[in-house]
């Protein structure tokens, strides 16, 4: 309850304007430096010599004091420097499936001089420390284990450093319009999608099947012996496999009525996996649901607007 609240006054105290248009640089009015616990141990330490110098007049003991003091002063300087000036701008955020792990990508750049030991952290995450070379970018990722489908957003990222002696701990807060697309976790058990029907005059596009012979390809460990193109082996050929397909529509709607399940994730989980499928066999297929209607295309982009409609389908009430 102590760290949530210290983390809530933090927020209240140090808030900014957000999202914050990259890239940011930390100015010095940007950084902050506290004590750590060893920081706090050490000044203790400090006083009692100090206290003991004087009052048994140690000459040797005054100087270590001030020789130890003057090393946290400079190491206090060294542990802001660290952070001073850095630039940082979001980096590339990918959509992962619910379930998978995702990460939040920033990159962090340093115009002059090596930093050593930066670290990035996401409130309730792990930091992520790593060090930035002269102008030469580099990304620092935060994992996140998703549970469900929509969108994640990133929040207040807190960079900091306790770089060089641990005695220090500066820090810094950035706010980008970070966010990480869920898809709706695909239900393997849902098959392939159901073929549409085929208009007069249409060509039947051949999608993966075991009706006709398509063609051979080359062997790929893991395929069925009966698939093996034995005849072209007793010619000295190479090994081969024979591949079979079916004949599909060119033209395929996945629909949400043809989704049959008892409620509206395990509904979505069904299509995601038939739009994968359908994405795979290299068909022209369009998506219905409530609502919304995305016209049939091909193609990753495609896919992926498909998907991207599943993860944030609001069921209608």
């Amino acid at each position: 309850m102590l760290a949530d609240f210290r983390q809530s006054v933090s927020d209240w105290i140090f808030r900014a304007a957000v999202p914050e248009p990259p890239p940011v640089t930390l100015g010095q009015r940007r950084i902050f430096i506290l004590p750590t616990r060893q920081g706090y141990a050490f000044a203790l330490m400090l006083l009692l010599l100090l206290l003991a110098s004087i009052n048994y007049s140690l000459s040797l003991g005054f100087l270590l004091t001030f020789l130890l003091g003057s090393m946290a002063a400079v190491g206090l300087l060294h542990t802001w420097r660290n952070l001073a000036h850095l630039r940082i701008r979001p980096g590339r955020c990918d959509p992962v499936f619910a379930g998978d792990t995702a990460a939040f990508a920033v990159t962090i750049e340093s115009p002059s001089l090596t930093r050593f030991a930066i670290g990035l952290r996401r409130r309730g995450e792990e930091p992520v420390h790593g060090d930035i070379r002269v102008e030469e970018p580099a990304t620092l990722a935060i994992a996140v284990q998703t549970q469900r489908r929509g969108r994640i957003r990133c929040g207040r990222l807190e960079v900091f450093t306790r770089y060089p002696i641990g005695l220090f701990h500066a820090w810094s807060y950035v706010e980008f319009d970070l966010s990480i697309l869920v898809y709706p976790r695909p239900d393997p058990a849902a098959g392939a999608p159901p073929n549409a029907g085929q208009d007069a005059g249409e060509e039947g596009i051949p999608i993966a099947g075991d009706e006709e012979f398509n063609m051979l390809r080359a062997y790929r460990a893991g395929d069925p012996p009966r698939q093996i193109a034995w005849k072209a082996l007793a010619r000295e050929q190479e090994l081969l496999t024979k591949d079979f397909s079916a004949t599909a529509s060119s033209e395929l709607w996945i629909d949400w009525n043809d989704a049959h399940a008892p409620d509206v994730e395990s509904r979505l989980s069904i299509l995601a996996q038939w739009v994968l499928k359908a994405d795979e066999y290299g068909q022209a297929y369009g998506l219905r649901l409530p609502g919304t209607s995305i016209a049939a295309d091909r193609g990753g982009m495609h896919r992926a607007r498909c998907l991207e409609a599943l993860a944030l389908f609001e069921a209608p009430r």
